[in-house]
């Protein structure tokens, strides 16, 4: 009688073959893992990226407007201006065209000194009075004390020259018209007649006309 013969396989320790399983799981998960990293960071980056582009965006539209703000502002004081300028053309032309009439009020004044005349003087100082004080509200007043002053070129015409030694010459001797300001500037210059120092030998009262 014949035995067959089996080989036996050899037997394996379960405590062996669970470490080399484990490494084979842990081989291929180290890729993916990777991969995943490789996901995020790029997921990552891209996120940043829109962020920056969205603030980009957002200061660029933020400096557009404080530019539309800056202009706005700039076209509303020029049109301020501009408006202002136009007030004020319109008031000095309209005090242009009245200052002759407060001219012969003023020389009315003068002429009539008689006591017959004083109820009229009464009424032509009150309109006077009144025009003077309108043409002030709006910032149109005279110019006032200017005997002994220097003569300014800017704010005074030369009527005439005197030629005395009782004033310094190129001061104001007298008032032949009142000049007017009209705020800053000047609206009419005064007429005046300005001393002139006398030659040796000259006459003091002499008298020349511009």
């Amino acid at each position: 009688m014949s035995h067959s013969h089996n080989p036996r396989r050899p037997a394996t320790d379960p405590q062996t073959e669970e470490p080399e399983i484990r490494q084979e799981e842990s081989e291929a998960a180290e890729p993916r893992e990777k991969r995943d990293e490789a996901r995020d960071e790029r997921e990552l980056r891209a996120e940043a990226e829109k962020i920056a582009r969205l603030e980009a965006e957002r200061d660029d539209l933020r400096q557009a407007l404080i530019h539309r703000q800056a202009d706005f502002e700039n076209f509303r004081k020029r049109m301020d201006r501009e408006r202002r300028e136009d007030h004020d053309r319109t008031i000095a032309r309209l005090a242009e065209s009245l200052l002759p009439v407060l001219d012969n009020f003023e020389r009315a004044l003068a002429a009539h000194q008689d006591a017959a005349y004083e109820e009229y003087r009464r009424g032509f100082e009150m309109i006077h009075r009144q025009l003077s004080e309108l043409l002030a509200h709006h910032g149109i007043v005279r110019m006032e004390n200017l005997l002994g002053k220097p003569f300014d070129p800017h704010q005074h015409h030369a009527f005439e020259s005197v030629v005395t030694d009782e004033q310094p010459e190129g001061t104001i001797v007298s008032e032949v018209q009142p000049g007017y300001r009209f705020r800053d500037r000047v609206l009419r210059p005064a007429q005046v007649r300005v001393a002139v120092a006398p030659a040796a030998g000259e006459n003091s009262s002499k008298s020349a006309v511009h």
